[in-house]
């Protein structure tokens, strides 16, 4: 499976903006979640909350975007495509045999049993 070369350049540069995107998102919201929290209950930092939760995202992000996983899943996603097309194949290939193919007489024995050998001549 050959991929387009610009459409999967294309693809992986809309997901490095997509990633910076929700990087500077991160950046910005966070310390202003820092600053409310100071500000409203100083002796209770819930901030730490919503950073750890979104830093993990961000982080799932990152690799998804520039480290293994994206190769990984790419990978894993072309090697289950082709599995289930020899799967689709070999299930039509069992149940309905293309005109183009000829099956022998033991073939044809091995469908209808009660069959006698003077029935194919």
């Amino acid at each position: 499976m050959t991929k387009d070369p610009f459409k999967a350049a294309k693809k992986r540069v809309k997901a490095k903006k997509e990633f910076y995107r929700h990087l500077v998102t991160f950046i910005i919201v966070m310390p202003f979640l820092f600053a409310i929290n100071i500000l409203t209950s100083p002796f209770y930092l819930w901030f730490w909350y919503p950073l750890l939760g979104w830093g993990v995202g961000l982080a799932i992000h990152f690799f998804t975007v520039f480290g293994f996983q994206g190769r990984f899943y790419d990978k894993w996603e072309a090697k289950e495509i082709e599995k289930e097309l020899r799967r689709m194949k070999k299930k039509n290939d069992e149940f309905d045999p293309g005109p183009e193919e000829e099956l022998e007489l033991k073939e044809f024995k091995k469908l209808r049993k009660d069959w006698e050998d003077s029935d194919f001549v």
